[in-house]
């Protein structure tokens, strides 16, 4: 099953925008939050499973770049059924708030603020994958990954934000 087409056909222009949309923003973010912040962070007491600092980037493109296809999935089969979801809204709401998570946690150094926002982050991320699974059963199955990712990334931020208080 090839997991880019819908109904045989690809819109590359809309495929590629909606990977480049969380794929550009996530590394801005990236890199606007973490700037200057590095060194702080190193100096943070980190539990026993925390990644190194080089697997962030790799799972985070990866993660983006199936939450972009799980997306362009959704718009095109609401479109061909010219019907109404909140799969797009809700897509939109949680990855605004998964941009401003950096923000909290590593430039504002708010980990307790970053701790609650990431748990109504991950709601919202079920919840996106609820309705996109309602539409299309493979763009909610591409959603898995990025709940499995973000609850670890809860424990994370827990652990690191105990441990620092």
């Amino acid at each position: 099953m090839d997991i880019l087409s819908v109904d045989g056909n690809i819109n590359k222009k809309r495929l590629a925008l909606s990977i480049l949309v969380p794929v550009i923003g996530g590394s801005v973010t990236g890199w606007l939050a973490n700037r200057r912040a590095q060194e702080k962070y190193k100096k943070l007491k980190q539990p026993s499973f925390a990644p190194p600092g080089a697997v962030f980037p790799i799972v985070w493109t990866s993660l983006y770049t199936l939450m972009g296809i799980a997306k362009y999935r959704t718009d095109e089969k609401l479109n061909w059924k010219k019907e109404n979801s909140l799969a797009v809204p809700l897509y939109d709401l949680q990855l605004g708030l998964n941009f401003l998570w950096s923000f909290l946690f590593f430039r504002w150094g708010l980990r307790g603020t970053a701790l609650i926002e990431m748990t109504a982050l991950l709601a919202l991320i079920a919840l996106t994958a609820y309705e996109f699974q309602k539409v299309d059963k493979t763009a909610g199955a591409l959603m898995v990954p990025y709940i499995g990712w973000v609850t670890f990334a809860l424990g994370l931020n827990y652990a690191v934000w105990k441990l620092n208080k």
